[in-house]
Parts: C-alpha cells; structure tokens; sequence
C-alpha cells in the first residue's frame, strides 16, 4: 500500500492561482492522479501523469487551466490550477492505482485507483 499525502490548498479569489502537492511513500507509482469532490456530488477525475515519458490526461472542465507534473525522484505529483473558478471548489484528493498497463490507456475513473490521500479543501470565492 502506498501513502499519499497532499499539501496546498486554501481560500483564493476567482481568477487566482493556486498548487498543490501530493507526496507518495511506501511504493513506487506508476500512475498519479488527481480527484475532486464537491458537496453533494461525486468525486470526479481532474488529471493523471505517468512515471514512464511524463503522459498526461485531463478533464474537459480543467484542460488548458490546470497542469499537473511530478518528480519521480522524490515521488511527488504537483497539480498547478490557473483561472480558478468558484465551481473549482473542492477537495481535492491525490490518488494511485495499484497496477497499471506502461504505455496503455491512464486511468481515469475512481474504481481504476486503490489508494487514496485524505484530501486538501480548495475554496474559490467569486
């Protein structure tokens, strides 16, 4: 099992920036991803980035805003969120399956990941 741990949220304004930060311990991680959940609602995919060639996938609702990157050599997945909005509030959680196919398809959905970080609150006030 890996621990997930993630740092960086907060309270910004609508158009503001903010990043977070997800340290992974107790593995190494082929895959890692970013998750939200608003009140209410299910918890949805954001973005994923693999250790092999840095692959990337986002969701419609961030693309273009959002980037997510990592260092594999301190196990570390970042999550830069530009033009935030008040529907960007969240929590949002770092994630990792435990297997995954090296040059397939990322996963996206929750059932596809099996650990889990406790989440960090995201609130962008209009």
């Amino acid at each position: 099992q890996v621990q997930l741990v993630e740092s960086g949220g907060g309270v910004v304004q609508a158009g503001d920036s903010l990043s977070l930060s997800c340290v992974a311990s107790g593995r190494t991680v082929g895959v890692m991803g970013w998750f939200r959940q608003a009140p209410g609602k299910e918890r949805e995919f954001v973005a994923a980035i693999t250790s092999v060639r840095g692959r990337t996938t986002y969701a419609d609702s961030v693309k273009g805003r959002f980037t997510i990157s990592r260092d594999n050599a301190k196990n570390t997945v970042y999550l830069q969120m530009n033009s935030l909005k008040p529907e960007d509030t969240a929590v949002y959680y770092c994630a990792a399956p435990k297997t995954y196919t090296v040059f397939g398809q990322i996963p996206k959905t929750r059932s596809e990941y099996d650990d889990w970080g406790q989440g960090t609150q995201v609130t962008v006030s209009s």
